[in-house]
């Protein structure tokens, strides 16, 4: 009897595990489609918590209004900002882009005066390595300059032409949004009962993704917004053109830590010196070395690598692996995914330790 009700049962759990995964896969395969909008939506509801539960604090039998008002702050402060930001991006990428197609923008002139101005020795050395052809790495780079000005300027107008899409998904990021800030803490002690672990190790897992969410978006974001304005004034103050599509650009390569910003300030500074405009290549030069990239320096290990515990090196590999695999949802994916890593490890090293002591102690 006792056989066969053991049997009875591991059947039911073999077929509870079946039916689990199959349904699990199918609720996958259907918000494959809102898969951004929900990591953002989980995201800014993690960000906002704190204002949520200050209005909560001053309202607190009301949590749909405070919700509500943390929804209209996000608006105001995030999307609205993003989307004129978008707008006025695509203007001058397009202008920028028109006008090298037109030719008035001529690497052709930069790269022959860049020839010229090197020493007999260096162009001699040059050609040893097979590096004297300026004419053809000129024309891969015109081409690759190129080429970039025109994925981004494609990327942005697919956002106002799939204009249905993209208010789909923003509306399904805020409306999760919302019942995340007001249910998103029993939401997240019922998730985290349904962890198969002991609650000390349940708790370290649960504040680990937490602690994540908040570090690495509150550290990119600070630094991309701090880098990119600072990258943009000095463009603008030197008179470059295009100071907000240089700003934009180094905030996203921000990203990439330590040198992100480097390949964008780096290659106009070289422009500015070969086309005869020294005195704005070097300014340029010691803004990025001693402005730009000092902020890098010195806030990402305190916004990001202190909160998180983790290396600089796993941060760039996380976000950069990220963002090769899922966009830039891969900001926040990345480094959760490395972070959860060390932490499973962490626990599993621990209840190891743990198993080996009787064991030892028997002996």
């Amino acid at each position: 009897m006792d056989n066969r009700d053991t049997s009875r049962k591991n059947a039911e759990w073999g077929f509870l595990v079946v039916l689990l995964v199959i349904v699990s896969l199918a609720f996958a395969m259907l918000i494959e489609p809102f898969f951004g909008a929900i990591v953002w939506g989980v995201v800014v509801a993690v960000l906002f918590r704190p204002v949520y539960e200050a209005l909560l604090v001053r309202m607190p039998s009301r949590a749909n209004l405070a919700a509500a008002i943390t929804l209209i702050l996000i608006l105001l402060l995030v999307v609205v900002p993003a989307i004129l930001l978008g707008m006025a991006l695509v203007q001058e990428a397009g202008t920028i882009y028109q006008r090298i197609q037109a030719g008035e923008i001529d690497f052709g002139a930069v790269f022959e005066a860049f020839g010229n101005s090197l020493p007999n020795w260096m162009q001699a050395q040059l050609a040893a390595y097979g590096y004297d052809d300026f004419a053809g790495i000129r024309a891969e780079i015109e081409q690759s300059i190129s080429a970039i000005l025109e994925f981004l300027v494609t990327q942005l107008l697919s956002v106002g032409q799939g204009a249905f899409q993209f208010l789909l998904g923003l509306g399904v990021m805020l409306y999760l949004t919302f019942f995340l800030l007001r249910d998103g803490r029993a939401l997240a002690d019922r998730i985290e009962q349904m962890i198969p672990l002991g609650e000390e190790k349940r708790q370290i897992l649960m504040e680990k993704f937490l602690i994540v969410i908040r570090a690495t978006i509150k550290g990119s974001l600070i630094i991309a917004i701090i880098q990119g304005s600072l990258g943009g004034l000095a463009f603008w103050a030197l008179d470059i053109r295009g100071a907000l599509l240089w700003a934009v650009l180094m905030g996203l390569f921000s990203l990439i830590p330590a040198i992100g910003t480097g390949f964008v300030w780096i290659p106009v500074a070289l422009y500015l010196l070969v086309t005869g405009y020294v005195w704005q290549g070097v300014v340029l030069i010691l803004c990025g070395v001693f402005v730009i990239s000092m902020i890098d320096n010195l806030v990402r290990p305190i916004l990001v690598g202190r909160d998180t515990r983790m290396p600089d090196y796993v941060v760039l590999i996380s976000t950069l692996g990220g963002l090769q695999l899922f966009g830039i949802n891969g900001i926040v994916i990345g480094p959760l995914v490395a972070a959860l890593f060390i932490a499973i490890w962490s626990i599993f090293s621990d209840m190891h330790a743990e198993s080996g002591e009787p064991a030892k102690a028997s002996e």
